[in-house]
């Protein structure tokens, strides 16, 4: 029994010793993963503890009375010192939790920073986009004036071509009147010269015959 009391012990100094190490380490630990293992393992190793202790109590009550006062006095302060690692294990836990809250709430805050910066850049974006695209605006509008001048110059090209086109068209209009007109005289002419030249031509001729029969007549009494 004694041997195996001592068993035990050796076994409870070899695991307060690692919990005593994992504490350490769980105060200054970072990683979330490394955390949550060390977390595991300091629950598994305070729990084995435990039943050790209870394993140590059962055995306990196996040995001599005048042993057992002793041995009992021993086994209390080893719950005594499981007690104290158990405390100092919730503070490193709590510790650690408090700093990875600390460290969300940064973590939170650079991206809402990141955010800010980000939305900040996004309105500068838009800014200049809508700059750009009230500088394209004025510039259609702009191109928009042009282009109506321009439409009203060639409007009053063309009512001035069309007032040209139908001033040449009523002085077309008048030509051909005249020349209709013209055609009209020459024709007048021609005929009246047609006339003339037949009367010319039948008086010639009734000439001609009157001289021809004079001489006739000239002739006949000479014989």
């Amino acid at each position: 029994m004694a041997l195996l009391i001592e068993i035990y012990e050796q076994q409870y100094a070899v695991l307060t010793a690692d919990i005593t190490s994992k504490i350490g380490k769980l105060s200054s630990c970072v990683g979330n993963s490394e955390k949550k293992s060390l977390i595991v393992e300091l629950e598994n190793h305070i729990e084995e503890v435990n039943e050790l202790l209870e394993q140590m109590d059962l055995e306990v009550r196996d040995m001599r009375q005048n042993e057992q006062p002793r041995l009992k006095t021993r086994i209390e302060s080893y719950r005594v010192e499981l007690g104290r690692l158990g405390q100092e294990f919730k503070r490193a836990r709590n510790m650690n939790n408090a700093q990875d809250g600390y460290h969300d709430r940064i973590d939170l805050y650079d991206e809402g920073v990141n955010i800010n910066e980000e939305q900040k850049q996004r309105l500068l974006d838009n800014s200049e986009r809508i700059e750009r695209t009230g500088n394209n605006l004025n510039a259609g509008y702009q191109i928009l004036l042009e282009t109506e001048e321009i439409g009203s110059q060639v409007l009053r090209d063309l009512n001035s071509q069309r007032e040209t086109i139908q001033k040449t068209r009523s002085r077309l209009r008048e030509t051909d009147a005249e020349l209709s007109r013209s055609t009209r005289i020459i024709n007048s002419m021609i005929a009246r010269s047609l006339q003339h030249r037949f009367l010319l031509s039948l008086i010639g001729f009734a000439f001609s015959v009157v001289i021809v029969v004079s001489i006739y007549i000239s002739a006949t009494r000479d014989r």
